[in-house]
């Protein structure tokens, strides 16, 4: 029930005690609706459920105004109650959408949460399979056993649990693996960040690629821009929310929302296919294609160290595979650099070197001179900067260019390679 300050500032900073029971008294707290889509389709899969004091003089109020307050003076349970009991009435109305809904962590404290939203939801008739509870990992640090019970007792009547704003605060994988966790928040500090500074967007894809390796659905917080939703979908991050696809607002407004049309994302041409599968699994295909290409293939970073390369790469060059790995080519192979810098410096800069032939001297364990087919290609982190180069060779012996079937095999490995 929380909301960030980068929203608008609705009604006034400075609450009173008074003024707080007087609202809750008055049945002054309600619900508002921020649309969570798939990213992907831009398709409504739900909503997250923010507190608003719908004050009479000043108009809605943000939950920062007024949560802390109602948590240091014991009125915490009945503003939950509020919430939650118009939050299901209202959700009747979404169909087989979800609702999320954040829990203070003052909340995890009490083992009478688990009954609190049972009996809100059976008298609102909303079935709690459709119910998200959004923790933060500060609810955990008090009492982590406690708050177990809590997670489990919930999990024990079909809600599911959010970790939130995961990454900002004491963030621990011990976490994730003493609670029944079925999603990561990914917190808008990173994703307003993301198009704009490479730490972020590496944050964003460590947590999309913890999501995935723990079998959890990512959500992101905070998506305004364009360049944003299309970079975590690229991540393989599966949800998002933010103004970009709407503003909390009011339960009547629901209706209208669910019929709205999906905003979808706008994803260039050559990054299409790379989209029907998650990252572990493109990973795969493209190890086993990488391996089982009749060309030498390798990446290097941007100080020119093998990162990776096939079998075959380290067979052309008469060494194994893992003696190159960390290490610079001019330190293995200073005469083969002399002869292939100016491609790879091209490949850094941006430029792509395509199926030129080289001659490549003799060098390694007295390994006879050669006639290679090259290629060099640059290869771009999701903020378009190069972050290292992929190559291919291949070795013209009895003919001067290689067969289709061969020229075929290599273009296929090197756009995985590349990946």
């Amino acid at each position: 029930m929380r909301e960030s300050l980068n929203a608008h500032n609705l009604g006034h900073m400075f609450a009173s005690l008074s003024e707080l029971v007087c609202a809750l008294e008055q049945d002054q707290v309600i619900p508002a609706f921020q649309p969570i889509v798939e990213l992907r389709t831009g398709k409504l899969r739900g909503f997250e459920v923010l507190a608003r004091w719908n004050h009479p003089d000043v108009g809605p109020v943000l939950p920062e105004n007024f949560i802390a307050l109602a948590e240091d003076n014991g009125l915490i349970g009945e503003l939950t109650n509020q919430v939650f009991r118009k939050a299901f009435l209202a959700g009747r109305q979404i169909g087989d959408l979800r609702l999320a809904v954040n829990i203070s962590p003052r909340q995890m404290r009490y083992s009478s949460l688990p009954g609190q939203i049972w009996n809100s939801a059976e008298d609102a008739g909303f079935p709690l399979n459709q119910l998200t509870i959004e923790i933060t990992e500060s609810a955990l640090l008090e009492n982590l056993e406690q708050a177990g019970k809590i997670a489990c007792a919930l999990k024990e009547m079909g809600c599911r649990m959010s970790l939130d704003d995961f990454g900002t605060g004491y963030s621990s994988l011990k976490h994730l693996q003493a609670l029944p966790f079925d999603q990561l928040k990914i917190d808008r500090s990173f994703v307003e960040s993301m198009a704009t500074r490479r730490e972020s967007r590496k944050i964003v894809a460590a947590i999309v690629g913890l999501g995935h390796s723990l079998d959890l659905v990512t959500v992101a917080e905070g998506v305004e821009e364009d360049d944003q939703a299309e970079l975590l979908l690229r991540l393989g991050c599966q949800l998002a929310q933010g103004f970009r696809y709407g503003r909390p607002l009011p339960a009547d407004s629901l209706p209208a929302v669910m019929v709205a049309k999906p905003i979808s994302v706008a994803i260039r041409a050559s990054e299409d296919a790379i989209l029907d599968a998650l990252p572990a699994q493109r990973l795969a295909e493209m190890q086993a294609i990488y391996d089982g290409a009749p060309v030498g293939l390798c990446f290097v970073d941007r100080t020119l160290r093998y990162v990776s390369l096939n079998r075959r790469m380290g067979k052309m060059n008469g060494l194994p595979v893992e003696e190159h790995l960390g290490q610079r080519i001019v330190t293995l192979f200073p005469q083969w650099y002399k002869t292939h810098e100016s491609y790879l410096q091209a490949a850094l800069a941006g430029e792509a070197v395509d199926r030129i032939e080289i001659e490549e001297p003799g060098e390694y364990r007295g390994r006879p001179g050669r006639k290679v087919l090259a290629s060099f290609y640059p290869v771009k982190d999701e903020a378009e900067e190069v972050i290292g180069i992929s190559m291919a060779l291949m070795e013209m012996r009895r003919r001067t260019m290689p067969t289709a079937e061969e020229a075929a095999a290599a273009e296929l490995a090197l756009e995985a390679a590349q990946d």
